[in-house]
């Protein structure tokens, strides 16, 4: 019966939990989180509420509850130094160091690591903390992204077409985000579809998971601002329809070769979750940017769907043996739908930001799969805050059958809440289909 540490209390930190329990193992859970997370909690031995940023009381209450192990869920608490800290007492931890989580927290030094090592994937690009030099290049370049280097959220990214249009508005938000942040990426913009590969590494070993689609606008048709994530899907043959099998193993590849450049560049080998978000193009799968950690709500599409124990897989991590381990997810489709305040990702002043503190009421799901995240669980009922509230997850043997799972369950949340309608659907998808067949000329 290992005693785990988990760290972090969102809706990917529930699935981690519900999934650490279903262990043979029969493991006790033991949470740090910096809010409530009733699901979370219903599944721990003890909880300890604090910031990330305080790691005495981490490293207080892992030792207090005789730790085997820990497994990190999000970044904030990478980019602390958590698992350094955890380290220093003897305690592993399935999750990057924090020279390590650059891979993450810095899209600086991933962008040159990626150049350094001549691995495949990169764009274009130029990492500039003056705005000297930026007009030419973006001169060379038919479309750009700007990126600022640190953790944004999920929200960060400005994309030529969406976000902003000329030349002199890319000037102006250059001049902004290095002002704020210090530090702008200026990207090639990639024309294609994008997908999420979450990979599980021991350091050496990178094993790739059933690929999700995630999708970051706020409205159907993915129109409106980025958010973290609006809801995902997946397949049952864990492909994607628009992809070819090459795609999938550059991504695999690339991912090869990023863990090996991490030792090469750190001394030290990476031992928790890479979860790269690439883009098939024309010319092959070119790589967008990386976590280190798994996605939130991809978390949701595929830990669900893994059949070997997931104990088991952490200790491999751990012990750098992923390799002699299969690891297996049930040929299951899966549609997960977040239910949002229905001001979120609006302005301050739009009429629906009251929202974000109204009661809500969850009523019968279903056969749907409900992870908590951003809610606050009071006295006298659950609240919603400013962020994204419930994940809604269906699973069935089709792609359509899991969405009206899904909707059933996101149906049963009361309150002034939205979701998006069309993830899963076969319109959709269709689009992206469409789109790739015209960018290859098939």
């Amino acid at each position: 019966m290992p005693n785990i540490l988990l760290v972090g209390n969102g809706a990917r930190e529930h699935v981690m939990a519900e999934t650490l329990i279903r262990s043979r193992h029969q493991p006790r859970i033991f949470s740090f989180m910096k809010a409530n997370n009733p699901g979370i909690a219903s599944l721990s031995a003890a909880v300890l509420l604090g910031l990330y940023s305080d790691l005495p009381a981490v490293v207080a209450f892992a030792q207090k509850n005789r730790i085997d192990f820990a497994v990190i869920g999000p970044e904030d608490p990478l980019s602390q130094g958590v698992v350094d800290a955890l380290a220093q007492i003897g305690i592993p931890a399935v999750g990057p160091n924090k020279s390590l989580a650059r891979l993450e927290t810095s899209k600086a030094f991933t962008r040159n690591l990626v150049k350094k090592y001549n691995i495949p994937g990169n764009p274009r690009f130029e990492v500039f903390t003056r705005p000297d030099g930026i007009g030419a290049f973006l001169d060379e370049l038919d479309g750009v992204v700007l990126k600022p280097d640190g953790l944004t959220g999920g929200k960060g990214v400005l994309v030529q077409g969406d976000h902003f249009e000329t030349r002199q508005d890319a000037l102006d938000l250059c001049a902004r985000i290095i002002q704020d942040s210090g530090c702008v990426i200026v990207e090639e913009k990639f024309d294609g579809e994008e997908f999420s590969l979450q990979c599980l590494c021991d350091g050496k070993a990178v094993v790739g998971t059933p690929l999700v689609q995630d999708h970051k606008r706020r409205f159907d048709g993915d129109r409106g601002p980025n958010t973290g994530g609006m809801g995902s899907y997946s397949l049952p043959d864990h492909l994607m329809p628009f992809l070819k099998p090459s795609d999938i193993e550059e991504g695999i590849e690339i991912t090869r070769q990023v863990a090996a450049a991490l030792w090469k560049e750190t001394g030290s080998p990476y031992k928790g979750v890479m979860y790269g978000g690439f883009i098939a193009t024309k010319t092959g799968a070119k790589l967008l940017e990386y976590n280190a950690r798994f996605g939130d709500p991809e978390a949701m599409n595929i830990l669900p769907l893994l059949k070997t124990d997931f104990v088991d897989v952490c200790r491999h991590i751990l012990d750098g043996t992923l390799e002699t381990l299969k690891i297996e997810f049930d040929h299951k489709a899966t549609v997960c739908k977040y239910v949002v305040p229905k001001g979120y990702g609006l302005p301050a002043d739009h009429p629906d930001a009251a929202s974000s503190r109204a009661k809500i009421a969850v009523g019968d799901v279903g056969t749907a799969r409900l992870y908590y995240s951003s809610v606050d669980q009071k006295e006298d009922g659950l609240y919603l805050s400013s962020s994204r509230a419930i994940g809604i997850v269906g699973i069935a043997n089709t792609l359509d059958a899991a969405r009206i799972i899904a909707d059933e369950g996101v149906r049963a949340v009361k309150g002034p809440v939205a979701y998006r309608s069309d993830i899963g659907t076969d319109a959709l998808i269709r689009k992206r289909v469409d789109h790739m067949k015209r960018i290859r000329g098939y």
